[in-house]
């Protein structure tokens, strides 16, 4: 049975020449988040092939967590630093938890 941790998948596709700054404001970004009660993991990785690929792995304790998380003022300052490294908008999916339990993660 599905837990109450809310997973999102956040896909970017990132222009060539921006990738450097791009993991830059990602990184500032994906550490304060991980300091916000709401959130359980904050993760950034980097497609090993295709480097301007990223995917942001963000795992929050409620449904309500995710909103607030883009209430944060290190959320906006990312959003509209990297808004045009981008080289397609970024698209996500949202999942629940079905394994490790909640209290494992």
């Amino acid at each position: 049975m599905p837990g109450s941790l809310v997973v999102v998948h956040v896909h970017v596709r990132v222009k060539p020449d921006r990738v450097g700054d791009f993991r830059k404001a990602t990184l500032e970004n994906a550490e304060k988040s991980r300091r916000e009660p709401g959130v359980a993991r904050f993760d950034v990785v980097q497609d090993a092939e295709e480097p301007t690929r990223f995917v942001l792995v963000e795992v929050y304790r409620d449904g309500k967590a995710p909103a607030a998380h883009k209430e944060t003022a290190h959320y906006r300052r990312w959003r509209d630093a990297v808004a045009e490294m981008m080289a397609e908008p970024r698209s996500s999916r949202r999942y629940v938890n079905v394994s490790p339990d909640d209290p494992g993660w």
